[in-house]
């Protein structure tokens, strides 16, 4: 594991923005992905020593698996007397989807090796960036770019009018750009 980071904590970020999108907004009146994340951050610190992967794009993919269970955990325990079957999805692969566009907000895929591991990088900053924003321009930007929800069923979940929805995406996506460019400016690519 020679490239990967000591600390599991450049991952925090990350592991937020993807459980806040699986979490519909009725649930998180209920359960708190930070919570989820927290729980996560626990099992992969306890088992951090059976982690076989030699990339962070493994280490990602390690940790999307740890939440997918954890995520389903607490779903099951909070949905337990509700469970609809019109409603089961795979979280796992709820999460990959999450987490591919996620990676489709920085713009065109790259091959490279090399660009690979600055895309891997700049994915993370990309999550801590929108750690930082405001609360109801960061669920805009996940509800729409993340979830894509069309922007009337944002406006429905944030009981928004569609102007207001449209100006928390329009000041949320310059808010992430101006985090994104100071970062990078003071080549801090990952926390």
């Amino acid at each position: 594991m020679t490239d990967l980071p000591d600390d599991l904590e450049v991952f925090r970020p990350y592991l937020n923005v993807l459980a806040r999108t699986q979490l519909a907004s009725s649930l998180r009146r209920r359960l708190d992905a930070s919570d989820i994340v927290q729980q996560t951050m626990l099992h992969a610190h306890q088992a951090q020593k059976t982690f076989r992967g030699a990339s962070k794009r493994e280490l990602a993919a390690w940790l999307r698996q740890i939440l997918s269970h954890n995520l389903a955990h607490a779903l099951r325990d909070n949905l337990r007397d509700k469970r609809d079957l019109r409603r089961e999805r795979s979280l796992e692969a709820e999460l990959n989807a999450s987490s591919v566009r996620l990676n489709d907000l920085l713009g065109d895929n790259q091959t490279a090796v090399e660009e690979r591991a600055v895309r891997g990088e700049t994915l993370l900053q990309l999550a801590l960036a929108l750690d930082q924003m405001p609360t109801e321009q960061r669920n805009a930007i996940e509800l729409h770019y993340l979830q894509e929800l069309p922007i009337s069923e944002v406006a429905n979940q944030m009981e928004k009018s569609l102007t207001a929805v449209g100006g928390l995406l329009h000041r949320g996506l310059k808010q992430l750009r101006k985090l994104l460019a100071s970062d990078i400016s003071n080549n801090k690519l990952v926390p």
